[in-house]
């Protein structure tokens, strides 16, 4: 049977209407997940949820444990995992208030400890990452986005970059000329620790600001959240179609 997490980020620190029936703090061999996995229902619907940044904390992209927090999803039964992630909008077509569910993605992290392959095997462990997001869960989603007739992007390059700092006007044309659409700082590695781990993920990511050197206006963290409230309101509502119509039961 299918089970659902998600993976909620920057602006969405908990599912809104969630019903809590269990905590769990799971112990992994990484180390402590960001925090205790909450299982519960949502419009009747199972579901497992879990806060990439450890609120009421705030772990930042490159110190969060990746790792264990995937390993600790799958402890506990899950198969399909949905991502949120806030984004800078690099495209013409990715504006602030948009919605993108990328089909690509381009990894400039460095430095994170991005495999569960240890060598302890004794076998070279190489994933195919040809298409690094789900394509049934992709597809799955952007029915329901579609459904509601909601702003998006139903593919494009999602550029991950280090930080905790944003990017500069520079670094933003190299990713622009590179094929980015967006870019954010969480995409990476657990994208393909999900695909090492056998799980289906794909990412909904909600454009809340212009990436550096594209709009005349200063990045305004007041003005992130406001977009962030509406649309992780928006996200909200694509969850519980996509619950009610792959993950009945």
């Amino acid at each position: 049977m299918k089970c659902v997490a998600v993976i909620g980020g920057t602006g969405l620190d908990q599912l809104a209407g969630l019903e809590i029936t269990a905590s769990h703090s799971v112990d992994t061999p990484y180390g402590a997940p960001s925090r205790a996995v909450e299982e519960g229902l949502l419009d009747g619907h199972p579901i497992y949820f879990l806060h990439r940044h450890g609120s009421p904390g705030a772990i930042p992209p490159h110190a969060v444990n990746y790792r264990a927090n995937i390993w600790a999803l799958k402890s506990l039964g899950v198969t399909d995992i949905i991502a949120i992630n806030a984004v800078g909008g690099i495209s013409a077509s990715a504006r602030p208030g948009t919605l993108v569910v990328p089909d690509q993605v381009v990894d400039y992290t460095w430095g994170r400890e991005h495999t569960f392959d240890d060598g302890s095997s004794g076998e070279m462990q190489h994933i195919d990452f040809t298409e690094p997001y789900d394509r049934d869960l992709r597809m799955a989603l952007l029915a329901c986005i579609n459904a509601r007739d909601i702003a998006h992007i139903d593919s494009g390059v999602h550029g991950v970059t280090q930080g905790p700092r944003l990017e500069t006007a520079a670094e933003i044309q190299r990713m622009a000329r590179d094929g980015c659409d967006i870019v954010g700082m969480t995409g990476m590695p657990e994208a393909s620790l999900a695909r090492e781990a056998g799980l289906a993920y794909a990412c909904v990511c909600m454009v809340v600001n212009a990436a550096a050197g594209l709009d005349d206006l200063p990045l305004s963290l007041a003005m992130m959240r406001e977009i962030l409230q509406r649309e992780a309101a928006v996200v909200g509502d694509v969850l519980r179609a996509l619950l009610a119509s792959r993950y009945r039961g």
